[in-house]
């Protein structure tokens, strides 16, 4: 029998709605049509279903013995990571030849930097492209999940800022739909007392479900009570080409073994080749110390965070 290539293993955020669950599970089945060489599985953090041990367990079955975990996310994968660990330490328990390496988060990267611009012209409904100047008097709230971790949210701020870069919007600011500060009703006062009277509420979110629905929610209810400032709601990226080649991308750089990316120094495929090299700057112009897709250098053990700025006015 063939020995199957490293599986790719999808570490998503989690959500209880099932509809979310099943855009989720699409993204893993248009993933496999569009690599149908590739083993590919994921799963969520226990509770939420479809768990990342089954996943696990189900690639193993079939033959699978190396995995590359890459995290459905833009911040730190936190519990997803962890969980992911934890379902192949069970997995390594019975089958102790089995290996991972973990791959780097997708964003933020010029692709879904471009991606997020352009919900924000939908949400806008206006020809595009737009040109800087059309922008002018439009704020963009920048919406992220919401984490205990500092590091996985100052991601959100960076994004925030590398989405501002060039683009010529008002603003961009942040807020999060739970467990971090602002809420959106507080991110949406903070853009009023900035001078905002156009405002786009710019979900950050890699797929829809629970969280997209409760940003919309909050935001039609603030909206609701401030009539005279005009509020749209962007939707979530969705499963685009553009973030299914991202996923594959970092996959591919765990196998050829990127110093950006940290290998367990046991668990991981053994490194090789070189690091991927060239591709633009995330914002657009005005981007120095930044690399290509906006990690900076001052990484910890486990993730490549950099430590920029969270605002742009």
């Amino acid at each position: 029998m063939t020995t199957p290539p490293p599986a790719l293993l999808i570490a998503g955020h989690g959500t209880r709605d099932e509809a979310g669950a099943e855009v989720f599970r699409g993204l893993l089945r248009e993933l496999g049509r569009r690599h149908p060489g590739l083993p590919v599985g994921g799963g969520f953090v226990e509770p939420y279903r479809p768990p990342l041990g089954e996943a696990v367990t189900a690639l193993v079955e079939h033959g699978v013995r190396r995995f590359v975990v890459v995290p459905l996310g833009w911040e730190s994968a936190g519990r997803a990571e962890t969980d992911a660990r934890a379902a192949l330490g069970r997995v390594r328990e019975r089958h102790p030849e089995v290996s991972y390496g973990h791959g780097r988060p997708p964003g933020p990267h010029p692709a879904l930097l471009n991606l997020l611009e352009r919900r924000v012209e939908e949400a806008l409904g206006s020809p595009s492209p737009r040109t800087p100047g059309d922008r002018a008097d439009v704020t963009v709230l920048l919406v992220g999940y919401g984490s205990t971790d500092p590091e996985a949210n100052a991601e959100v701020h960076r994004a925030a800022r590398l989405l501002w870069e060039g683009r010529g919007y008002a603003g961009v600011e942040t807020a999060f739909v739970s467990m971090a500060a602002p809420d959106v009703p507080s991110g949406l006062e903070r853009c009023t007392r900035l001078g905002a009277r156009r405002i786009v509420v710019l979900p950050y979110f890699p797929l829809d479900g629970g969280p997209a629905d409760r940003v919309r929610q909050q935001t039609e209810g603030w909206a609701a009570a401030r009539p005279e400032i005009e509020v749209r709601s962007a939707d979530v990226i969705g499963p685009e080409p553009e973030l299914l080649d991202l996923i594959v991308e970092r996959y591919r750089e765990a196998l050829e073994g990127d110093p950006y990316m940290n290998h367990d120094s046991h668990d991981s495929p053994t490194p090789g080749g070189t690091p991927p090299g060239g591709g633009n700057s995330p914002g657009l112009p005005r981007q120095p110390h930044v690399r290509p897709d906006g990690y900076g250098h001052h990484g910890h053990e486990h993730h490549d965070w950099g430590h920029t700025h969270s605002h742009a006015h």
